[in-house]
């Protein structure tokens, strides 16, 4: 179970503070699959990191019974200056996890050839993305967070991640920001909508999509 349990969130600015998310309560359970709707600016990709516990509420709790991945295709936590094998050595042991018998996997998975033994400093947004996917799915996690993972690679690419996530990892837990309605509904159970700092909780898409609807004509 993950619970966020009155969980409030504020940034500084200039002249004083901006709210981006007030008392959220939210409960996730093992397998459960949500999605997480909003506009731009909204709050979602800071839930997600509040989630994995990237940040940290200004107030509240996030609670979390079972493991948790980074936001998937982020590659923002590599050290730039280490090959993506020694980001992948580095990462399975901060895990505690053997990376030796991972290699081949990522090294295919990845498609980034002979790139996996450069700096990853000279990737591409695309190519750290997809390393980071790749070591995604080497360390196994109860739930899987997943940010506008569609927009990783071609359309080749993307069927290779839906395999890997949806149809392999079918049992785990998932939270997921899209702002495709169809893939939210495609892979979701219910959905949550963070309408001015506020989290709405429905039970299932529909509903969330009405809402989200009708508060975005206003």
């Amino acid at each position: 179970m993950i619970t966020i349990d009155d969980v409030s969130k504020s940034y500084p600015i200039r002249h004083g503070t901006v709210s981006v998310l007030r008392h959220a309560n939210m409960r996730i359970g093992r397998g459960e699959k949500v999605g997480i709707l909003g506009r731009n600016g909204a709050g979602k990709s800071t839930i997600i990191r509040l989630i994995s516990g990237a940040e940290q509420p200004t107030s509240g709790k996030v609670r979390r019974d079972m493991t948790v991945s980074w936001p998937l295709a982020f590659g923002g936590a590599f050290q730039a200056s280490l090959t993506g094998l020694d980001n992948l050595r580095f990462i399975c042991r901060i895990y505690g996890t053997q990376a030796e018998d991972k290699i081949a996997f990522v090294q295919e998975f990845s498609e980034l050839g002979r790139y996996l033994r450069e700096p990853v400093r000279s990737y591409s947004s695309g190519m750290r993305a997809r390393l980071a996917f790749a070591i995604s799915m080497v360390v196994e996690f109860d739930c899987f967070l997943i940010d506008e993972i569609v927009a990783v690679g071609d359309a080749r690419f993307h069927q290779k991640c839906h395999i890997e996530l949806f149809e392999k990892r079918s049992d785990r837990a998932m939270i997921i920001v899209s702002h495709d309605p169809g893939y939210i509904r495609a892979h979701c159970e219910r959905a949550v909508v963070l309408w001015n700092g506020e989290l709405h909780d429905f039970q299932s898409t529909d509903e969330a999509y009405a809402f989200y609807d009708e508060t975005s004509r206003g």
